[in-house]
């Protein structure tokens, strides 16, 4: 059987290469080989993600970032010194996506047309050659350090944003903080708002959550999100927000780091082997936010492989990311038709996609 088309909704692309100094159009192992001295990072030497690896697991398209997280005086995250140092990274990553689709790596995905385009080649044409779609999204806005730069992301291709990461940001507070928008965070939404751009509503405080989606006008959806009633804690979303994005028409992206998959990780010290995480607990995750809906139409993935850690805290029978190929059998033996496997692994995102994109015309060509 011909693997099925995969969408991955979220890819830290750009700050492997550019951070982790990772040449992602060689083999895996050949990566991994150059990495194994090294000990400057966890994950080195353990690397899943590479344009061959795609390639060989059907994942055509994907959402990458740009990430780059300012981290102000006191705060306990890691991060630049300050926005415009930020800013300066993404346009560092911006660089090499653009040198990526000079050299057929890539394909920039920035309108409809282009969507299309893109699926009729890889729906016709052997894939083992073929550039990678990619739709790009800022993970942490910290770096627009003016609102008003934001119409020039967007003309550089740049069509999604999660206002925070990690702590409090500038405009909205993140993962482990607890705080509003704030009134800067109300003005990017606005902003956001009159470009149609997706709001990624991923790694947001609670509060930040509750408030994005009451204010926020045009659509959202998770890209890398898991389930806190299976693994508790703050990163997850609850059940009621999962109910409140399934009524928004969101699809939220399931994501592949272990400690997400599993509850009372320890970091440093579990293993996935000690766990015993696979990609069945991916698979429960998907599952329950099927369960919720009633339907298959508002899960995806967003796998997150390589954000920041690899083998070392990936499910154990994943090799790389052509690893995700295996979902197809485990979600089948759990009832799952082909057509709500092609839902999970494609169909929703590039419906949510085409909906929102269909109705601006600042995407019609």
């Amino acid at each position: 059987m011909e693997p099925t088309l995969i969408f991955d909704a979220h890819l830290d692309l750009a700050m492997n290469a550019i951070e982790w100094n990772r040449d992602l159009t060689r083999p895996v192992e050949e990566v991994r080989e150059r990495e194994h001295l090294m000990t400057d990072k966890p994950d080195r030497g353990k690397n899943t993600v590479t344009f061959p690896e795609m390639r060989k697991g059907n994942i055509g398209i994907c959402v990458a970032t740009l990430i780059a997280r300012y981290a102000k005086p006191g705060n306990p995250f890691p991060g630049w010194h300050s926005p415009e140092q930020a800013w300066a990274m993404t346009q560092g990553q911006l660089a090499w996506y653009k040198a990526m689709e000079k050299k057929g790596e890539l394909k920039q995905i920035t309108c409809l047309n282009d969507l299309e385009n893109h699926l009729n080649l890889w729906n016709k044409k052997e894939t083992s050659k073929l550039p990678i779609g990619y739709i790009l999204s800022l993970e942490g806005a910290d770096s627009l350090y003016q609102i008003n730069m934001l119409e020039k992301a967007w003309k550089e291709g740049l069509r999604a944003i999660g206002p925070a990461h990690y702590g409090p940001g500038t405009y909205a507070h993140g993962t482990d903080s607890e705080g509003s928008l704030g009134e800067k965070g109300k003005q990017l939404l606005k902003a956001m708002d009159e470009l149609h751009m997706i709001l990624d509503i991923t790694h947001l405080s609670d509060q930040s959550f509750f408030e994005a989606l009451d204010i926020y006008q045009g659509p959202v959806w998770a890209s890398h999100h898991n389930c806190r009633s299976l693994v508790p804690h703050n990163r997850q979303l609850s059940d009621q927000q999962i109910n409140m994005l399934i009524e928004h028409g969101s699809v939220i992206g399931i994501a592949l780091d272990a400690w997400m998959l599993v509850p009372g990780w320890k970091r440093g010290i579990d293993t996935p082997q000690s766990r015993n995480v696979t990609l069945q607990h991916v698979a429960d995750h998907l599952d329950h936010i099927c369960q919720l809906a009633g339907n298959s139409l508002h899960a995806g993935i967003g796998s997150d492989l390589d954000g920041a850690f690899g083998k070392e805290q990936s499910p154990l029978d994943l090799e790389t990311i052509a690893d995700l190929q295996k979902l197809h059998h485990l979600l089948a033996c759990r009832g799952y038709r082909e057509e709500d496997i092609s839902n999970i692994f494609h169909g929703n995102f590039l419906r949510f996609i085409r909906k929102i994109w269909t109705e601006s015309k600042l995407y019609a060509k």
